[in-house]
């Protein structure tokens, strides 16, 4: 959640708490004030989801990562190896078991790594006769679903994330509609009452509570602490 909309939704919070603490038995205003909680609530959950599908893209990121290192590192550079020794009694083999290009998408690094995985499936026996271990082929095919899995939950965690974004826009646009009605609400009811009234616009203020001075004011002609004539200077 960016920082506009949560400060939106803190200041839901303040409005809600406010009516809360001065509430009437009025009708209408329980009615309004409930379906300002409805939309709170919504609206944290929507932002946890959002919040969920931030983390699990990054942590499918850093996975994919891992095993893109490792597939280029280690089984496919010596799939290629066996490839390029088997190649030699068979030319036709050749352009089958080269390397993905290192700046290629992860999507076709994929297509080219399961295109060698293919052909290493086909001549297993011809490849493990020229020194490849009968296991890689295993090794790499799970490697490999991993990968793509990686991909899946790339692609989830962004459809969760952006179909929250969304959702989220929507539940703040009626939370703000909501504000405005109890707007209305508290200032026909305490109009007369100024503390309350400074209280309720502290509430609803979107940057937050209004901060108080600590300090009180000077009194008319005289000079603001630590700037009349008696004030200490400093050394220089």
């Amino acid at each position: 959640m960016n920082a506009t909309l949560r400060r939106r939704l803190e200041r839901a919070v303040r409005v809600r708490d406010f009516i809360r603490a001065h509430r009437t038995d009025g009708a209408g205003e329980a009615t309004a004030l409930t379906r300002l909680e409805e939309l709170i609530q919504r609206a944290d959950a929507l932002a946890t989801q959002q919040r969920a599908g931030v983390v699990a893209t990054r942590a499918a990121t850093m996975q994919r990562e891992e095993l893109r290192h490792a597939l280029q590192s280690k089984l496919l550079i010596y799939l290629a190896a066996v490839g390029a020794v088997a190649a030699k009694g068979n030319t036709e083999l050749a352009p089958q078991f080269q390397l993905p290009r290192a700046g290629a998408s992860n999507q076709g690094f994929l297509t080219a790594a399961r295109g060698m995985l293919e052909k290493a499936t086909a001549q297993k026996d011809l490849l493990v006769s020229r020194g490849m271990s009968a296991q890689l082929v295993d090794d790499l095919t799970a490697t490999l679903t991993k990968f793509e899995q990686t991909l899946e939950a790339t692609r989830a965690g962004r459809r969760d994330h952006v179909g929250a974004s969304a959702d989220l826009e929507s539940v703040l646009s009626e939370i703000t509609e909501q504000v405005r009605l109890l707007d209305g609400l508290v200032r026909y009811r305490f109009s007369d009452h100024a503390e309350l009234m400074g209280a309720w616009a502290s509430a609803r203020n979107v940057l937050g509570p209004f901060k108080t001075r600590t300090e009180p004011p000077a009194e008319e002609g005289q000079a603001p602490e630590g700037t009349g004539p008696d004030a200490v200077k400093p050394a220089a």
